[in-house]
C-alpha cells in the first residue's frame, strides 16, 4: 500500500482511510480492488505537537521534498501552532480504483523468498544449541521486513528508524502488528543467508536479538538493491 500511495502521491493514512475493508496494509493481493481518494491538498496548518517529519509522512512525502516546497523554513526543527507549510500538489488521480499488481521484485524473485526462509532456519538452529524454542515465521513480519529493507533503497538511507515510518516500532504499529515486545536486525552487502546470520552472530547486540528467550515470531524480508545488493531486514516479536 505504500507503493500505491506513493505512486499516485497520496498520503498514506489517506489511502488506508479510504479502504477501511483492508484491516492490515502490509497484507494485499494480486487483483485486490484499491480505492484511491480524490483530493487536492496544497497546504497545512501546524497543530500543536506537529512536526515536519510527521507532516511528510501524513500526506505521504519524504522530509525532503517537503523542505523543498518550504524553501522560507530555514529549520524544519522549528516549526509553530498555526504556521502554513505547503504540502506538494497532489493532481492528475485520473481513476478512484486501483487493482494491485505482481510487480514488486521480491515477488518476482523465488530466491529471495528462499533466502529468506534460510535465514529463519538458520537462526533457529543457533537458538536449538542453547535450547532455546524456535521461532515462529511470521507473513505479517515478513511483509513488514520486506517494506522496510526496500524503503532503505527508495529513500537512500540505511538505519533502523525509516524518514518515512519512524521507528521500528513505530513501522509494526502503523502495519497493525500487536506486540509486547520487538526488536529488528539489519545488514546489506551479504551475498548468502549464512553470511548475513554469521555477521549478526558476530555482534553482541544482533547476537542477542536472535538468542533472546523472550520472542516468539520472527520475519525476514529482502530487497535488491543498485548492482545488485542485497539489503536484509529481521524482526523478532513477542506476541
Amino acid at each position: 500500500m505504500w507503493n500505491i500511495a506513493l505512486t499516485h502521491g497520496i498520503g498514506l493514512y489517506d489511502l488506508r482511510s479510504a479502504n477501511p475493508h483492508i484491516k492490515n496494509p502490509a497484507l494485499i493481493y494480486v487483483g485486490e480492488l484499491i480505492n484511491l481518494p480524490l483530493y487536492n491538498a496544497n497546504n497545512y496548518v501546524v497543530k500543536k505537537g506537529d512536526t515536519m517529519w510527521n507532516i511528510a509522512k501524513e500526506y505521504g512525502n519524504t522530509l525532503n521534498e517537503l523542505k523543498d516546497v518550504n524553501p522560507d523554513i530555514k529549520n524544519p526543527n522549528l516549526i509553530y501552532p498555526e504556521q502554513t507549510i505547503n504540502i506538494p500538489d497532489i493532481t492528475n488521480l485520473k481513476d478512484n480504483t486501483f487493482f494491485t499488481e505482481a510487480s514488486s521484485t521480491h515477488e518476482l524473485d523465488k530466491d529471495l523468498t528462499q533466502l529468506e526462509n534460510e535465514v529463519i532456519e538458520l537462526v533457529n538452529t543457533e537458538r536449538g544449541k542453547l535450547g532455546i524454542h524456535s521461532l515462529t515465521p511470521s507473513n505479517e513480519l515478513s511483509n513488514v521486513a520486506r517494506l522496510k529493507s526496500e524503503d532503505f533503497i527508495k529513500n537512500n538511507y540505511f538505519s533502523h528508524n525509516s524518514p518515512i515510518y519512524g521507528s521500528p516500532f513505530d513501522m509494526l504499529r502503523f502495519f497493525g502488528v500487536n506486540f509486547k515486545g520487538a526488536s529488528e536486525n539489519i545488514a546489506s552487502g551479504q551475498k548468502t543467508a549464512k553470511a548475513v546470520v554469521d555477521t549478526w552472530m558476530n555482534s553482541s547486540a544482533h547476537k542477542a536479538n536472535i538468542l533472546n528467550n523472550n520472542y516468539d515470531e520472527i520475519g525476514v524480508g529482502i530487497a535488491k538493491g543498485p548492482n545488485e545488493n542485497l539489503y536484509w531486514t529481521q524482526i523478532f516479536i513477542k506476541k
